[in-house]
């Protein structure tokens, strides 16, 4: 059996990874369609990989913008041109942007035998930074792009269960599963703080529109210890997230970006919790930074509902916060937060789940 990936996004190539791993386990041919355009970093790649095509994609240099959409839309077309050549039985595609869904769902109508996985890394316009908009037309419309095809795939993959909620009136439950992101289950240098007379936060990841760096800046007016802020990251509202921490009262630790595990271990052993904070309006279960430190032991304070609510509520891995209530900080043993990502998000467990997936779809 031949099967293809189909994927837009490099931020997402963690998971494709694994995705491909997995397939050319199960199918004779696998092969990947990416774009050749990094999304995160805004510059063209010229990387060659066996069983990689790489389409040459229209450049864009800001995350809101008709050029963006454009180059989706124009991705999602060169795509479907390059199913036609491949001739799979299985397609597993990756969504944002909704276009992917929309044209292979028609390149699936088209031939019979085809199965096509959905795998919803994220939902657009949901999470957009676009609040003023959510009830207008045209958010319905490009929701549709997606909701509309959705019931016509053989099997959707949720990233968490925020997003199964969201889109209930369009899944069918048995043909549905969260799969959340994995790590590989890497051996970590975890250890415990020990200052008592202050706390260390971190920030880590993207600085961008859907962060709420004024409830960032309340956490720390809350503590009632002396607060050091550690980041790494970069973005457009950096500068916004440095002012505010600073006239909260915290001493601000500005690392970068960091890509070296074993240099970004040594500033999460210097923390006592990382900061996993986004805006209400923003759709979002789990967050990439979340898995982050989790995988690196570090307790959270978070305040993203769905998931990782139900995640710290059930198992004490960090401490849920409302706006504006008081901050009841307590200790959390950074290995209990190690045992809880190994639990949940390491390869294996990620396998084990598509196999169940694989399973159901191809069960005689």
């Amino acid at each position: 059996m031949n099967a293809v990936i189909v994927n837009c996004f490099d931020t997402y190539e963690n998971r494709v990874e694994l995705i491909y791993r997995f397939l050319k386990q199960k199918c004779k041919n696998v092969k990947v369609i990416t774009s050749d355009f990094r999304h995160s970093e805004k510059v063209f790649r010229d990387t060659e990989r066996e069983d990689f095509v790489f389409l040459n994609t229209k450049p864009y240099y800001k995350n809101m913008s008709v050029a963006r959409m454009y180059s989706h839309w124009n991705f999602a077309r060169k795509a479907a041109r390059e199913l036609e050549k491949s001739a799979p039985r299985l397609i597993y595609v990756l969504a944002p942007p909704n276009s992917l869904v929309k044209e292979t769902i028609k390149y699936k109508k088209r031939h019979a035998g085809v199965k096509v996985i959905v795998d919803l890394i994220d939902l657009w316009p949901e999470t957009m930074p676009i609040r003023r908009f959510k009830d207008s037309f045209l958010f319905g419309l490009w929701a549709d792009i997606r909701d509309k095809y959705l019931d016509t795939a053989d099997y959707v993959i949720t990233e968490c269960d925020l997003y199964q909620n969201v889109l209930k009136n369009y899944l069918d439950k048995d043909k549905t599963k969260t799969i959340y992101l994995a790590r590989k289950n890497a051996e970590v240098n975890i250890q415990e703080t020990a200052d008592d007379n202050k706390v260390s936060l971190c920030y880590l990841g993207s600085i961008n529109n859907i962060i709420d760096i004024e409830v960032i800046g309340r956490i720390i007016k809350a503590i009632d210890k002396a607060v050091d802020l550690h980041i790494i990251g970069a973005g457009e509202q950096k500068e916004e997230l440095l002012r505010i921490a600073k006239e909260s009262g915290a001493v601000v630790y500005d690392h970068g970006r960091v890509y070296d595990a074993c240099a970004k271990q040594e500033i999460f052993n210097m923390c006592d919790y990382g900061l996993n904070i986004m805006k209400p309006y923003v759709c979002v279960g789990l967050t990439m930074k979340s898995i982050d430190y989790f995988e690196a032991g570090l307790p959270i304070i978070n305040n993203i509902k769905g998931d990782t609510w139900e995640f710290v509520e059930q198992y004490g891995i960090g401490v849920n916060y409302l706006d504006d209530q008081c901050l009841k900080l307590f200790n959390v043993e950074k290995q209990h937060v190690r045992e809880f990502f190994e639990k949940n998000f390491t390869e294996e467990v990620f396998f084990a789940h598509m196999e169940c997936v694989y399973d159901a779809m191809f069960r005689k």
